[in-house]
């Protein structure tokens, strides 16, 4: 194999084409998230804003699973393939949605394809390339979500205001022929078909226990969204279900924080729960208290693009190899201060840039996070237990975001969110300030949690050792 890059003639079409999916896949987070108030309001289902987030998450968690069943057995074009065309008709049925329940429905096929993607594409790096260009290709996939959190809120923004919120989903799929038409062939070409050697076993266990995590999920989200005395019933069925299948599915001791990789496996999942759940809260506040347009309320998170690509590059640097720990403490101090900031601009002397500058730093602390508690996973993990680990991180990613933004859209909703969709005082003054506030303070809360596991990721050695 010649000594060339990424971009070489061996591996041009290949990276190009991943990455593309990659960006197809930011690019869609960043312009949906823009678009989803006026999407809410126009459909009534405002009191379902965080559902809509989190059916992504919940569907999602189902497709990692299936992705690294199907991908061990046959290699990973298959399940690519099918999750771009996943991902494609749920933006579509959103789009076309008359009804929340539709636009919903919409999401969960997003998140399906979603899940099968991601999981898909690290095959496909494991697979295709050198271990030497591994971290290249994996710094490209960080690098590809940087133009498109600057620019998705503002075209997402644009389109919604000139051309409608439906508009924004129905348009993201007429980008899906670039990346099949630059990844596909060549996914078959150095990466398709089965492995080498015996494939892997299928487990059915794992299937049903991914199927049983988003069966409770699901059944979580909606008694929360219910929240009628008869509500109960489906939280207690979802927790029946879910807690074992998670508990089946994760290290032991995650739960109780134990050191080393149980802790890391937590502390990322507090992190990304605690810090999607309240960024998918910002555009809502801003345009309904403040009056922002979606172009600028999209601006005001835009930023933090380029900033959390910044964090990612800086826990890279050998030199800070050492201070992982000391890193990640202060990434999970910075978001916590960042979700505790935002909601201050519910306060209308506050000036609205304050969110801005607060999610720019909320970002840098997410890149030196995120990326370090993949960094040492790997560290930890037996090359054996790579892959089993990797969807554990995952899953508890997934897993987090969908259970604070059902519970943050419960705390919403519960507290008069829903009153946005009405057409009373409430409504017309952007709806109480409290149904907010209790979506940060629920993120705040998990995200100063996570600065405590962050002291947990290593394991401690004997005394003398």
């Amino acid at each position: 194999m010649p000594q060339e890059g990424v971009l070489g003639r061996t591996f041009r079409a290949l990276s190009i084409g991943i990455v593309s999916v990659v960006v197809l896949i930011a690019f869609e987070a960043t312009a949906v998230g823009t678009a989803m108030p006026v999407a809410a309001r126009e459909l009534d289902g405002v009191a379902l804003y965080g559902f809509a987030f989190s059916g992504y998450f919940t569907t999602s968690l189902f497709g990692m699973v299936l992705a690294g069943q199907w991908a061990d057995r046959r290699g990973p074009l298959g399940a690519l393939a099918a999750g771009i065309g996943a991902f494609a008709a749920g933006l579509l049925l959103s789009g076309t949605a008359g009804a929340m329940w539709l636009f919903i429905a919409g999401r969960a096929v997003q998140g399906l394809g979603g899940g099968l993607v991601i999981v898909a594409l690290y095959v496909v790096v494991s697979r295709a390339y050198p271990e030497r260009l591994r971290p290249a290709i994996m710094a490209a996939f960080a690098a590809g979500w940087v133009v498109p959190a600057i620019v998705g809120p503002l075209v997402a923004g644009t389109v919604t205001e000139q051309l409608g919120w439906r508009w924004v989903f129905i348009g993201i799929p007429a980008l899906v022929a670039v990346p099949l038409m630059l990844a596909l062939p060549a996914i078959r070409r150095m990466a398709g078909g089965p492995p080498e050697g015996e494939p892997a076993r299928f487990e059915a266990r794992r299937i049903r226990l991914a199927l049983g995590i988003s069966l409770g999920a699901g059944l979580l989200q909606y008694a929360g969204q219910d929240l009628r005395p008869l509500s109960v019933l489906p939280a207690l069925a979802g927790l029946a279900v879910l807690v074992p299948s998670v508990l089946a599915l994760l290290p032991r001791g995650t739960f109780r924080a134990g050191r080393g990789l149980p802790s890391v496996i937590l502390l990322r999942g507090l992190a990304a729960g605690s810090f999607i759940a309240a960024e998918s809260f910002i555009p809502l506040m801003l345009v309904s208290r403040r009056g922002l347009s979606l172009t600028l309320a999209g601006l005001a998170l835009a930023v933090g693009g380029a900033t959390w690509a910044f964090g990612s590059y800086l826990q890279s640097r050998p030199r800070l190899e050492h201070r992982r720990e000391a890193l990640v403490r202060l990434g999970m101090m910075l978001v916590a201060a960042a979700i505790a900031a935002a909601p201050t601009v519910l306060i209308e002397s506050v000036p609205v840039w304050i969110v801005a500058v607060a999610w720019a730093w909320g970002c840098f602390g997410m890149g030196l996070v995120i990326s370090s508690t993949s960094v040492l996973m790997l560290s930890l993990s037996a090359p054996a237990e790579a892959g089993a680990n990797s969807a554990a991180l995952q899953i508890s990613d997934g897993l987090s975001n969908a259970l604070l933004l059902a519970g943050g859209g419960a705390a919403f909703a519960a507290l008069g969110g829903g009153a946005l969709s009405g057409h009373g005082a409430e409504a017309a003054t952007g709806g109480p300030a409290t149904a907010f506030a209790s979506v940060f303070a629920l993120s705040v809360l998990v995200a100063a949690v996570g600065i405590w596991v962050a002291g947990r990721l290593r394991t401690v050695s004997p005394a003398g050792v």
